[in-house]
């Protein structure tokens, strides 16, 4: 009976595919393809799950494979025409890759697990001992004594957990350095780290020397600790209260289990969320990531190690040495290979940690090109699809993780493809106009409703090729660089405390203002051809609305690369919790608003309140999450409004002993469900044609706004602003 549904499985896909690669007319094509999208839209609407679920992935891919094969049979110009073969290659090439990503998308995310029911540990159960890693390099004693108190915080048994802060910065090498400023700066971080932990009621370590860069650091963790479980923080990763309640019992079930890992959730903005002000209003862009994908990589146990935010059980760590060092994306490769080995991994879909992400272009660029070189390497030592151990299913997972990072190449493929033409008249797509636009176009339809349908909620149409985009520039000499030397990438760590107080453009920003002439340029380039050889016009039109909508994408990144500046150094973050302030000899009833790191914006009830001034210092008391030693924090007056029943004003935390710290960390970082509603509030699928619509607007606005910048910036070198510069240009 298997026998038979195999043969009838490959019979079937025969026809399928016999019926797609049948010869048709322009118009036939034209209907069968509007035909084929008209259904797709209606089963979208009527059931968008369960088994109609396939069928729409199913007439997609129908779509994508006819064109595939028209690309293939028709369209590509001979081998004896070397200056168009050659360009028609890359095109080609481009688009392969575009539809094997697709297709590793489709197989990943079609049929995703739904998100885990919560797993928290019973009374009853076996406690596992957890050391909590928190490695360190240059971050400032402020940001680590949050990390540390949020991590102290956490529920889980006292004399079961153990807390670490892996310093990095403090090494004996780096005492030591010949560069007497280095050193002294280096001993005093030594010493500053050593006492904030003791007071904490943490435990420091550094090292010798900084070999290995994060996985060397980590490792020397693991040989001076002895605890069943690992968990991994980064130094800007505050955990919430119940982060080792929701992980550590799912290690009780499965004893071949190696990693619980849960999403990365930030609260300040990326660059192009920051500068194109969509943070509240859009899916940031890592929630595709760790909202969808990651639960289609568990459904085939190919989830992976992202570096933070993750449990690890010790015993499979020591079958390899500890954490894996060869790449510079030391979690990946961890995970890659013990998934060879036969251990599994799963993944939590909940928010239970806060990070910070780059806050410039410049970091933000830096971040990505460690990501992109790290998973090339893992390319090519560790070729997923060969790697002995792994399932078929997870070779694939690997593979289009790793894959991915070859967006670069195509991006800017299809950036200069039109160009091509317009500027040099080069012939890398033999066809009609006609047939050009008719077989493009349905493809293009029906990719835009494929990726809305499997990514609605948590990727907008157009966001990821712009995302793509603003990092191709950049990202294409890293990645090439990997492939000529593997072995010379290093592990630079990202700054992401570096504040933009004033408004200006990226260091990194002047390719993205010259590519956005030279597709003006295209325009009026193909203006002209329309008019001097309108035999042409056809394949004119179409390659001229092909490059204009690459205008539309550089412009919208030209606002990207236009640096906003911010008033606050960190973003607040909405809560709704009871308190009490002292004033005077009062202790007055208030509600705090919101908080950060910094500050916090407080309701007060009673009159006394009004006689509060700025600059004055009161008490806050609060019921702490945690159990805490104190209750109670200093605040500095910063801003102060009287209202009819108080008044409300904003003060800065003035933390004079590291028991206020934990206060701190307990107001911002201990609930776990104000990540998670965030996140809810921002997730909302607004459709093709209303994302586009979204986009185009944006586009626009960002295009004239990046000018502005650019053009007051220019005025600024020259010793003046330019006449008519835009008021938001100016401030």
């Amino acid at each position: 009976m298997k026998l038979v549904r195999v043969l009838l499985a490959i019979g079937l896909g025969a026809a399928f595919l016999f019926l797609l690669t049948l010869p048709v007319s322009a118009e036939a094509q034209l209907f069968i393809g509007l035909t084929i999208v008209l259904s797709i839209v209606g089963l979208k609407m009527i059931a968008p799950e369960g088994t109609f679920r396939v069928v729409v992935i199913m007439f997609g891919a129908a779509i994508v494979i006819r064109y595939l094969y028209w690309r293939t049979t028709s369209t590509l110009p001979p081998v004896s025409e070397l200056q168009n073969f050659v360009p028609a290659i890359l095109l080609y090439s481009a688009e392969l890759y575009s539809i094997l990503m697709l297709g590793l998308s489709i197989f990943i995310v079609s049929k995703p697990l739904p998100s885990r029911a919560p797993r928290r540990l019973r009374e009853d159960e076996h406690f596992p001992t957890v050391d909590v890693f928190i490695p360190t390099y240059n971050e400032d004693e402020e940001l680590l004594a949050g990390t540390l108190s949020a991590a102290l915080g956490m529920e889980y048994p006292a004399d079961r957990m153990t807390v670490w802060l892996l310093d990095d910065g403090g090494t004996a090498e780096k005492r030591g350095a010949a560069n007497i400023q280095d050193a002294q700066a280096a001993q005093r971080r030594y010493e500053n780290l050593q006492v904030l932990c003791e007071k904490l009621g943490a435990k420091y370590l550094t090292r010798e020397r900084n070999e290995s860069a994060k996985a060397g650091n980590l490792n020397n963790g693991l040989t001076h600790s002895s605890a069943e479980l690992v968990v991994v923080f980064d130094a800007d990763h505050a955990p919430t209260r119940d982060f080792l309640l929701e992980t550590v019992g799912h290690f009780n079930d499965d004893p071949k289990l190696f990693l619980v890992q849960t999403p990365h959730f930030f609260l300040n903005p990326d660059p192009l969320e920051k500068n194109l002000r969509t943070f509240e209003k859009m899916p940031s862009e890592n929630e595709m990531f760790y909202g969808l994908i990651q639960r289609g990589l568990d459904k085939w146990n190919g989830s992976f190690f992202c570096g933070s935010a993750a449990v690890l059980r010790r015993k499979a760590l020591e079958e390899t040495d500890g954490f894996s060092g060869i790449t510079i994306t030391e979690d990946c490769e961890t995970a890659i290979t013990l998934h060879a080995r036969g251990w599994n991994s799963l993944y939590i879909d909940r928010p239970l940690i806060a990070g910070l992400q780059p806050s410039t272009f410049s970091s933000f660029i830096g971040q990505r090109s460690r990501w992109a070189q790290g998973m090339m390497q893992i390319l090519i030592f560790h070729f997923p699809l060969f790697k002995r151990g792994l399932t078929l299913p997870q070779r694939l997972c690997y593979l289009s993780s790793s894959l991915f990072w070859l967006f670069p190449f195509s991006r800017m493929i299809f950036l200069l493809a039109p160009l091509f033409y317009l500027f040099l008249d080069l012939q890398i797509f033999v066809a009609s106009g006609q047939d050009f636009f008719i077989y493009t176009s349905v493809y293009i339809i029906v990719n835009l409703i494929i990726q809305n349908y499997l990514y609605g909620r948590y990727r907008w149409p157009l966001i990821s090729e712009l995302y793509e985009y603003i990092q191709s520039v950049h990202l294409l000499p890293a990645v090439i660089s990997v492939f000529f030397n593997p072995r010379k990438p290093t592990f630079k760590v990202t700054s992401k405390e570096v504040a933009v107080t004033e408004r200006r453009m990226s260091s990194h920003s002047m390719p993205f203002f010259i590519i956005f002439a030279v597709l003006l340029a295209g325009v009026a380039v193909t203006l002209y051809r329309l008019e001097t050889e309108p035999y042409k016009a056809d394949i004119t039109v179409v390659v001229g609305i092909w490059n204009f909508l690459n205008l539309i994408l550089a412009g919208c990144a030209l606002g990207v690369v236009s640096e906003r500046g911010e008033r606050q150094a960190t973003r607040r973050v909405k809560v709704n919790r009871r308190c009490q302030i002292h004033v005077g000899d009062d202790w007055l009833q208030a509600a705090i608003k919101n908080v950060s790191t910094q500050g916090i914006r407080i309701d007060v009830i009673g009159k006394s309140a009004r006689t509060v001034s700025v600059g004055e210092e009161v008490e806050l008391r609060v019921t702490p999450l945690a159990d805490l030693p104190e209750d109670t924090l200093p605040l500095t007056i910063t801003n102060l409004e009287n209202t009819r029943e108080g008044a409300i004003f904003g003060g800065q935390y003035v933390t004079q002993r590291p028991a206020h710290y934990r206060i701190v960390a307990d107001l911002v970082f201990a609930n776990s469900a104000q990540w998670s509603e965030f996140q809810t509030h921002r997730r909302y699928n607004p459709g093709v044609i209303g994302g586009i619509l979204r986009f185009l607007r944006m586009s626009l606005y960002q295009t004239g706004r990046g000018l502005a910048y650019f053009g007051a910036q220019f005025g600024k070198t020259q010793g003046r602003l330019p006449a008519g510069a835009s008021r938001e240009a100016r401030s």
